[in-house]
């Protein structure tokens, strides 16, 4: 990169302007690191194994001539060495470890875990049994290293010392290796210890080995589980059968040598290498197989693929759905819907709240609403619908069929280009993150796209489909569109070139990023470019420093909000030192209010895997005079401390609901959603009163369009996925969740362009906990949760009011036709008492308290009166009593209760889960997310859960065979013709050309019209 970033705009050198930068008040002087771990460069510190001229002008080097006496340093040796006898004689392990790691004596900390190991086996006196104490400081150091030791060279060491030291114990711990080897990208290692497992034979181990398969899956990319599937054995393929007369032509003519042979040959011989070896080199993965091997491995690539990790999350979110229409339905009636912004945001809120059920039937049932989507509206509406079907992969293809771009045919009505992008974007999100042939359908769209709207909706669709395949075809065919230099198109190929590269580091990509975005005029391209160079550094930590000082001493603002988000991606969830102190002093110093505001944001990154750390840190910035700075401090504490309802970040949140700038209420709403997804009133009782300002916000009319938006966002999230899903950016294993990470990123750019809101659906993770046996089949089987059953419980649906739907206006009387009415009923009164000859006692007139006010013709029926009069009262009584009665309920109900296979079960809750059930029994301790389960009886027949997910799931367009097969399976005939119906209008409804698009014909001039001055009209009136 030394040739990108050779000189800024003032020709100074990139180092010398890493010392005071042209484009920022104060100095970017480094200070020292408080802690060993984060030092920047492990060859500057000093060394006390080393000699005398090996730590010379080192800060901590001792004078020449007292280093010199051998004698000093033996006895500094001793005293240690003593220090750590005594360690180990009082079972204080753990200090050694912390003491070795600091100091880097990786020969120490080999040596404590062997003691630690040698000492249990002395207390035992040889009684059989596991060993135990050694694998739980293996433990410790793992842990250590993914969440304490800041560098990467030392984790790296440290993991590999880890490894090797599993690798020795007879029983090893199989998941804390894949752990390490996913870390060090070591993709053989994985497949050697598969194969090692399959190859044992016996159940558990192979249940193990799928296990390790589902983790490898949730914490690796495509590339690295692309050469573990490839380098798992195969059966050679049966050779075809050869005719008789080919077997004698084989036996007369042998192979013709060619040119090449011999220099082979020579070349083999040169190196040493037996000809044997060479042949077998070339089937090395093609073995023989016995047909319980051939299975095992046949069933591990499914799951390295993801399939079958996708569909059990498809159906789990399928039965479990439990969205909240009404919800919908008042976001949809409280804004306008010919406001462009209003219908995006209705739009994003059904896709999250139904994001993976395949739930489209609010799109359907409100096809007037649907039709009023133009432009950028349709694009982000037919994209929706890769958010609701999102993992669909078995119909994903059927259900965008009506809306993917098709051969123009002379004659026919074209559908609108942005239907178009829209659906290759879509069908990106469908099959997100798992390469199968949509990769290369929306490859084949994309390249003979000619509109731009359609190159947009591709390229975006690319990158999310193909993420981190590093594919350098794909990379190409991106590049050659990005040289048209369209603003429109560029912005989405940027990200689409960053999200294929994704966490490769390529330099070369990066210096042509680097040179184009200082070469083109267009913002968006700038913009997209410097987000695609942070997504290609992403986990890189100090590989990226030299990128991201360049791009941060680059004078152009969008470039140094680029270096801000590559130092976010680089050291995401690391809790660097280094890159907060980065971050804070560009938080309070930048010139541009975007760069202040994603630095800002950006600690929400770096720190997520420490939430409680967030609020203390962001205190001061949520109170800052800059309403940039606030935002980015809303968003920060949303991002780190997602589905945690911490306390100390709500605290901060609710005055910023009430804050004077509309985007930092927009950013604090969203915040609170992220924050209380899948809250309920026993985990947090603030729940249900954000609950209710989100709604209030969204109904007010005097609120901001914006602050709208982030509210409509809002209820779509905190009820993500039928509320089934939480917001994760650490798998259920701790690693980082890549596709959460990535998706998060990309959201937060919906502030320069809404269609990128859509990201967020990958950070969705499912809450469930689906157990599966030896077959990969879901047994109907209950575990045991030790809680009450309303304390992880959903949360209420809300209640609508039959008094806040719009009332029609009534007619209004005036005061002077109430008088003369009242006038009329004394007149009628006084002729009926004079013509009556008994005396009646006058009777106070029902109207007498209509002087003060308006009367109107349509007053609504005594009963309806009295029963609206009652509601208040009545309901304010049930909402004072409901805290004290909700409580006692809890109280009184009984502690543990059964959950069934494939149910919802909430991270906090996790702790409390065990596996009484006799038959069945995990291989791990339970994480959430798929679990393989051991059957102790496998000879009794088992009753296995049926799937509903792939009978049900109705297209999006009108296919009609497949409905006519639904209908029969269902026996609901008329229904599903109804639903067919409905599905072709809803897709013809997007795919139709709008209406004020160039070439349509005007509309018709209005006719004159007579009109009268109030001088003209004057007498008349």
């Amino acid at each position: 990169l030394t040739t990108a970033f050779s000189s800024n705009a003032n020709g100074a050198s990139s180092i010398s302007a890493g010392l005071a930068s042209p484009t920022t008040p104060f100095s970017q002087s480094t200070l020292p690191s408080k802690s060993l771990l984060s030092r920047q460069d492990s060859t500057t510190t000093f060394d006390p194994s080393q000699q005398v001229a090996g730590n010379a002008n080192l800060p901590g080097a001792l004078p020449a001539s007292v280093a010199s006496q051998a004698s000093v340093q033996k006895q500094l040796y001793a005293i240690i060495d003593e220090l750590f006898e005594r360690c180990f004689q009082g079972g204080s392990y753990r200090q050694v470890i912390g003491i070795a790691v600091e100091a880097r004596r990786l020969d120490i900390l080999r040596r404590v875990i062997i003691r630690a190991s040698e000492d249990e086996k002395k207390q035992r006196k040889g009684e059989d049994g596991e060993f135990v104490r050694g694998q739980e400081l293996m433990e410790y150091v793992l842990e250590i290293c993914m969440n304490v030791v800041q560098e990467r060279g030392l984790r790296n060491e440290l993991l590999q010392l880890v490894l090797d030291l599993l690798n020795d114990i007879p029983l090893p711990d199989y998941f804390s290796i894949a752990k390490c080897i996913v870390y060090l990208n070591e993709h053989t290692m994985a497949s050697d210890m598969l194969v090692q497992l399959v190859n044992k034979g016996d159940a558990k181990s192979t249940a193990v080995a799928y296990q390790i398969a589902f983790d490898l899956y949730d914490n690796s990319t495509q590339d690295f589980l692309k050469k573990v599937r490839g380098d798992l054995p195969k059966a050679p393929e049966p050779a075809p059968a050869a005719t008789t007369d080919d077997q004698d032509r084989m036996q007369e003519e042998p192979p013709e040598p060619r040119e090449s042979d011999q220099l082979l040959k020579e070349l083999d011989d040169s190196a040493g290498v037996p000809a044997s070896s060479l042949e077998g080199n070339q089937d090395k993965k093609e073995v023989e197989l016995s047909p319980e091997a051939q299975k095992a491995f046949d069933s591990i690539r499914t799951i390295l693929s993801g399939t079958k990790t996708i569909e059990l999350d498809l159906e789990f979110l399928f039965r479990s759905n439990r969205a909240d229409m009404a919800v919908l339905n008042k976001i949809r009636d409280s804004v306008e819907a010919r406001n462009s912004i209003y219908h995006t945001a209705v739009t994003l809120a059904t896709a999250f709240m139904h994001a993976g059920t395949t739930n489209d039937s609010f799109f359907r049932q409100n096809l007037e609403w649907l039709g009023k989507a133009v432009n950028w509206s349709k694009f982000t509406a037919t994209a929706a619908l890769g958010v609701i079907h999102r993992g669909n992969l078995g119909q994903g293809q059927k259900l965008l069929e009506p809306y993917l771009p098709k051969d123009q045919i002379a004659g026919a009505n074209p559908s609108s280009a942005y239907s178009q992008g829209g659906s290759l974007y879509a069908l990106g999100l469908i099959y997100a993150n798992h390469e199968t042939f949509a990769l290369d359908l929306i490859r084949e769209h994309f390249k003979k796209a000619t509109e731009e709207v359609v190159q947009h909706g591709g390229a975006l669709g690319l990158g999310v489909a193909g993420m981190a395949t590093g594919d350098e075809s794909i990379y190409e065919d991106l590049k050659s569109v990005l040289w048209t230099d369209s603003a429109l198109n560029g912005e989405a190929v940027g990200i689409a070139m960053g999200l294929i590269m994704l966490g490769t580091g390529d330099i070369r990509a990066l210096e042509y990023m680097i040179q184009y975005a200082h070469d083109t005029q267009h913002e968006k391209i700038v913009r997209g470019l410097a987000l695609g160079m942070a997504l290609i550094m992403y986990g890189r930590q100090e590989g990226a420093d030299e990128l991201v000082n360049g791009l941060l001493d680059d004078p152009d603002p969008i470039l140094r909000y680029g270096g801000i988000q590559t130092l976010a991606l680089a050291y995401c969830g690391t809790g660097s030192n280094k890159a907060v102190r980065k971050l804070l002093h560009v938080a309070v110093s930048d010139v541009s209010d975007d760069v202040r505001r994603i630095a800002v944001m950006s600690l929400g990154f770096i720190l997520f895997r420490k939430p409680s750390s967030v609020p203390r840190m962001v205190e001061l910035l949520s109170e800052s005079y800059n309403p940039h700075v606030r935002y980015g401090a809303a968003m920060a504490l949303g991002i780190s401390c997602a589905g945690t309802g911490l306390d100390e970040a709500i605290d901060l949140l609710e005055p910023m609901i009430k804050d004077p700038t509309d985007f930092v209420r927009q950013g604090a709403l969203i915040s609170l959603s992220m924050i209380m997804i899948q809250q309920n009133e026993a985990m947090n009782p603030k729940v249900g009163t954000i609950r209710k300002t989100l709604m209030k916000a969204i109904s007010d009319r005097h609120e901001d369009a914006m602050t709208k938006f982030g509210s409509a966002i809002a209820l779509g999230i905190i009820d993500a996925g039928g509320r089934n899903c939480t917001i994760s950016l650490q798998t259920q294993t701790g690693n980082l969740n890549m596709s959460g990470i990535v998706g998060m990123v990309v959201f937060t750019q919906y502030w320069y362009w809404f269609p990128l809101t859509h990201f967020l659906s990958l950070s969705f993770t499912p809450t469930a906990i689906v157990g599966l046996d030896q077959d990969l089949e879901v047994p109907s089987f209950k575990f045991h949760s030790a809680t009450r059953p309303s304390l992880f419980d959903y949360p209420p649906e809300q209640e609508t009011k039959q008094e806040d739907a719009p009332k029609k206006v009534e007619t209004a009387v005036l005061s002077t036709t109430a008088q003369a009415k009242r006038r009329a009923q004394r007149k009628e009164k006084q002729q009926r008492r004079e013509s009556m000859d008994i005396d009646q006692t006058p009777t106070t007139p029902k109207t007498v308290n209509l002087d003060d006010k308006m009367e109107t013709d349509e007053s609504p029926p005594k009963a309806e009166e009295g029963q609206e009069s009652e509601k208040p009262d009545g309901g304010k009584k049930e909402g004072d009593a409901q805290p004290e009665t909700a409580k006692k309920r809890m109280e009184k109900e009984k502690v543990g209760y059964q959950l069934e296979n494939m149910s919802r079960v909430l991270p906090p809750q996790r702790k409390f889960i065990s596996f009484p059930d006799g038959r069945y029994q995990p291989v791990k301790k339970p994480t959430g997310g798929v679990i393989l389960l051991t059957d102790s009886t496998p000879s009794e027949p088992k009753s296995l859960m049926e799937l509903k997910a792939k009978k049900t799931v109705k297209p999006a367009a009108a296919p009609v065979t497949l409905q006519d097969r639904v209908s029969e399976a269902l026996g609901q005939q008329e229904a599903a013709d109804r639903d067919a119906q409905g599905a072709a209008e809803a897709a013809g409804v997007l795919t139709a050309v709008d209406e004020d698009g160039e070439g349509g014909e005007e509309a018709e001039v209005p006719q004159e019209f007579d009109y009268f001055t109030d001088e003209e009209g004057g007498n008349e009136g």
